[in-house]
C-alpha cells in the first residue's frame, strides 16, 4: 500500500485518520503542494485532478479521500468505522458528503484568501504565472488567480466564509444529541470533520466556537475528544510547525474582517 499526500492537506489529514485507525502503515510519499508536485506529469498518471491524496492498495490507485475512506473501510473491516445500524449511517453519510457539497471548496477559497495567497506574492509574478500554467482546469486557474490577487476581496470568498461557518453550526447541533457526529461511536463522519475544524484553529478561528459570541461547547469538548484518541497521530506526527505560525499569523490579522462577516447580517 502506498499514500500520496500532503503533511497539512485537509483530504490527506483525513485519509490518515482512518488509516491510523486501522492501524494501517502504507509507504509515503509526501508531495510539496506549493512547488506543484501534485501536477507533475508522473503523478497525474495516478491521479489525473492533480489532487491529494491518492491510495494505491494491490497496484490499484485509488481517489478522492471519501471514496478512498469507504474503501478501506471495506477493506480492512477488523476496525470498523461506519455504524451498523442503517439509519445512524446514513446519518454518517449525511456527513461525510459534506465535504463534496460545498465544504472542502468553501474551506479551500478561505485558506486561500487569508493565508496561501501570501505564499505565491513572496515568490513573486513569474512563480505565480508558472504555477497557475500548471493547473489543467481553466475555471479553476483563474479563480485561483483572483484569489491571489484580491485575497478576502475576491467574488464568492464572503460567501465561503459563511458556509465554513454554518458546518460549525450545524456540528454543534448534532453534538449536542450525540457524542460523535453518527451516534456513540467515533465514524468516518468524524474523520472527516476533524480536519476542517482544526484548519480552523490553525488560522486563530478557534473563537467561533469558543468565543463569547459563539459558545459552541459540545464543538469544543467533541475536539478535545478528538485529540485524545491514538489515531490523532495521523494529524499530531505531520504537523509543520512553520506552516501552522503563517496560518495563525495571517489569521489573525484579517480577524476583524473574518468576525464581521461570520457574525454580521
Amino acid at each position: 500500500m502506498d499514500l500520496y499526500h500532503n503533511d497539512m492537506s485537509t483530504c490527506s489529514q483525513k485519509v490518515r485518520l482512518v488509516l491510523a485507525e486501522k492501524d494501517l502503515r502504507p509507504v509515503e510519499h509526501h508531495l510539496n503542494l506549493r512547488a506543484g508536485d501534485q501536477i507533475r506529469p508522473e503523478y497525474l498518471k495516478l491521479n489525473p485532478n492533480g489532487v491529494v491524496p491518492t491510495l494505491v492498495d494491490r497496484g490499484v490507485a485509488i481517489i478522492e479521500s471519501t471514496v478512498i475512506c469507504e474503501y478501506l473501510d471495506d477493506a480492512y473491516p477488523q476496525v470498523s468505522l461506519r455504524p451498523a445500524d442503517p439509519l445512524l449511517r446514513a446519518q454518517m453519510r449525511r456527513w461525510t458528503m459534506q465535504p463534496d457539497s460545498g465544504l472542502h471548496q468553501a474551506v479551500g477559497v478561505s485558506s486561500m484568501a487569508v493565508t496561501f495567497r501570501h505564499q505565491f506574492i513572496a515568490k513573486g509574478a513569474a512563480h505565480i504565472e508558472h504555477y497557475l500554467q500548471g493547473v489543467p482546469d481553466p475555471g479553476k486557474r483563474e479563480h485561483m488567480r483572483t484569489l491571489i490577487e484580491q485575497g478576502l476581496d475576491a467574488p464568492g470568498v464572503a460567501q465561503a466564509i459563511r458556509r465554513f461557518a454554518r458546518f460549525v453550526d450545524d456540528l454543534e447541533r448534532q453534538l449536542q444529541q450525540t457524542p460523535w457526529l453518527a451516534g456513540d461511536a467515533f465514524s468516518l463522519a468524524d474523520a472527516m470533520a476533524i480536519p476542517y475544524v482544526l484548519r480552523l484553529e490553525h488560522l486563530s478561528y478557534n473563537w467561533w466556537w469558543r468565543g463569547s459570541q459563539r459558545p459552541r461547547p459540545a464543538v469544543t469538548e467533541w475536539l478535545a475528544r478528538c485529540k485524545q484518541r491514538p489515531s490523532y497521530r495521523g494529524i499530531a506526527d505531520y504537523i509543520d510547525a512553520a506552516y501552522v505560525e503563517l496560518l495563525q499569523r495571517t489569521g489573525a490579522a484579517e480577524r476583524p474582517r473574518i468576525e464581521g462577516l461570520v457574525t454580521g447580517p
